[in-house]
């Protein structure tokens, strides 16, 4: 018997292979930091005074206090606070989701492509993943979902708007989802939800099976401190609260948003400036250059040029990352995130350089 053959752990756990994104050689000093779809430019200097205040006030050693977070929180998404759970990143409220809903051998319905992590959970819970595919012309495919559907569905993914092309599936489309499937949890990440300003939070105690996915990594500028939040029905938040350890959001997090959400200017301008000035800049761009992209309602593109790995390397050399992302059929594409005019331009400026 080999050693593998005597591990303890799942063996379809052990047949995966972990989610490992390309992290390593991102320094923010030598680089502009297209590739993750990250806020490019620093928080506000409220934010980092909070956090530099905590530091100094002796309460590093104490387990951490929530205190009204929640309460303020479901103020800024327009819930009640009963609808609302925070979470270590919208991570862990996916994860909580496939936990609490999903048994070995159930279905999940999985449009593709899409975040890795959804399928990431899946495979913990050893489901049976169907894939319709996500297409330029259609975007998500609810038809094809809807139709997917059957009595051992359990979980649909929605990535609204979906990373990494941008597609954004409108309210009506997901409520006839969430009636197709009542039996199923309707999983609606909305992580990019300041960009696209979508949502369906306001119906989720008329859809029970609806739950909700958010973070403050995006917009907000603080992945390092991962901090998400998860909004349902009353009932689904307190089975949840079950599942999700009591310390499991740390207290830096807890801090930032705080300050964050005191001084929302600081996000509010800046996805003003991504959406209203440097996203049209490089659609504009693309377009004239006769660059096939997906139509993106969040802070990035997808775009398809047909040198992409000579121009990523030539971005690369001048100090700027984007992300190569090779579609379904394999095409090789770049997604690239918006940041600010200044970091937008010059993008384009090396690019047309070439």
């Amino acid at each position: 018997m080999s050693v593998s053959d005597k591990s303890v752990i799942k063996r379809h756990i052990r047949a995966m292979s972990a989610y490992k994104p390309p992290l390593e050689g991102r320094d923010p000093t030598k680089y502009t930091l297209l590739d993750f779809n990250e806020r490019t430019l620093p928080v506000g200097e409220k934010i980092q005074e909070a956090l530099i205040a905590y530091i100094r006030s002796g309460r590093m050693q104490m387990y951490p206090s929530y205190g009204d977070t929640v309460e303020r929180i479901a103020r800024y998404a327009g819930v009640p606070a009963e609808q609302l759970m925070i979470t270590n990143g919208s991570d862990q409220g996916i994860e909580l989701i496939f936990r609490s809903v999903c048994r070995e051998g159930d279905e999940a319905i999985i449009a593709g492509s899409t975040f890795a992590m959804y399928k990431q959970c899946a495979g913990v819970e050893n489901l049976k993943i169907i894939e319709p595919e996500y297409t330029i012309d259609i975007g998500f495919p609810v038809d094809a979902v809807i139709a997917a559907v059957t009595d051992k569905t359990r979980i649909i993914t929605i990535a609204n708007p979906n990373n990494p092309c941008g597609s954004l599936v409108k309210k009506e489309e997901v409520l006839r989802i969430a009636k197709a499937a009542p039996q199923a949890a309707i999983l609606v990440d909305e992580c990019y939800f300041e960009y696209s300003r979508e949502t369906v939070v306001n119906v989720v105690e008329d859809y029970p099976n609806i739950f909700v996915t958010r973070t403050f990594s995006k917009t907000w500028g603080i992945p390092s401190l991962r901090m998400g939040y998860l909004i349902s029905a009353k009932e689904n938040i307190t089975a949840l609260l079950n599942v999700r350890g009591p310390y499991d959001v740390n207290q830096y997090a807890v801090v930032a948003v705080q300050a964050a959400l005191e001084h929302p200017e600081y996000t509010l301008d800046y996805v003003r400036e991504v959406m209203d000035v440097s996203k049209p800049l490089l659609e504009n761009f693309l377009a004239e250059k006769n660059i096939v992209f997906w139509q993106s309602d969040a802070n990035f593109i997808w775009c398809f040029p047909d040198n992409a790995e000579q121009i990523e390397a030539a971005l690369r050399e001048a100090g700027i990352l984007v992300r190569p992302k090779a579609d379904l059929k394999g095409k090789l594409g770049l997604r690239i995130t918006l940041g600010n005019k200044t970091q937008t331009q010059k993008l384009i400026d090396v690019w047309q350089g070439l």
